[in-house]
């Protein structure tokens, strides 16, 4: 009995032996499409991320408009109801303070573009209410073949409490 590693099973095939077996290469196969799977994994959690990042700078526009909206004095409604708990603002005054402040602001990263949606205004009289609607560029849609966009909807409200 030899005590030669090895030798109880034979020697080892060298490299040039084993062109023929037809597991050569598989882990090759293998770590490629591993890979593939992890990069399209770190791709769509960044698109999904960057969305949701963009999401959050809408509600900040939203917010800002609002603000903005709540402390539009208007006048008409103060003649007619005088002041009671919260600064008098109308439909009209909300809209026009809100498309001025976003006409303020330069557009952020990552947003292709927003406007002023249907119910913008103030259901009572005192609270303002801004609805923007913003387009969100989505990364790496380009690497399908699609210049995406997502149209957002976000939804503000604000109130100029008065004591």
């Amino acid at each position: 009995m030899s005590t030669r590693p090895g030798a109880r099973f034979g020697p080892r095939p060298s490299p040039a032996t084993r062109e023929g077996d037809p597991e050569s290469g598989q882990v090759t196969v293998l770590i490629i499409g591993m890979s593939m799977v992890a990069i399209l994994l770190i791709l769509v959690t960044i698109a999904v991320t960057s969305v949701a990042i963009a999401r959050t700078r809408l509600i900040d526009a939203a917010d800002g408009a609002a603000l903005a909206a709540a402390n539009a004095f208007d006048s008409g409604t103060y003649q007619v109801e005088g002041i009671s708990d919260a600064v008098p603002v109308s439909d009209a005054t909300v809209r026009a303070a809100s498309v001025d402040h976003l006409a303020s602001l330069t557009l952020p990263h990552g947003i292709a573009g927003w406007a002023i949606a249907p119910g913008t205004g103030s259901p009572d009289g005192r609270t303002a209410v801004v609805v923007l609607t913003g387009r969100v560029a989505v990364p790496f849609a380009d690497v399908v073949g699609s210049d995406a966009t997502i149209a957002l909807t976000v939804e503000s409200r604000a109130r100029a409490a008065l004591r």
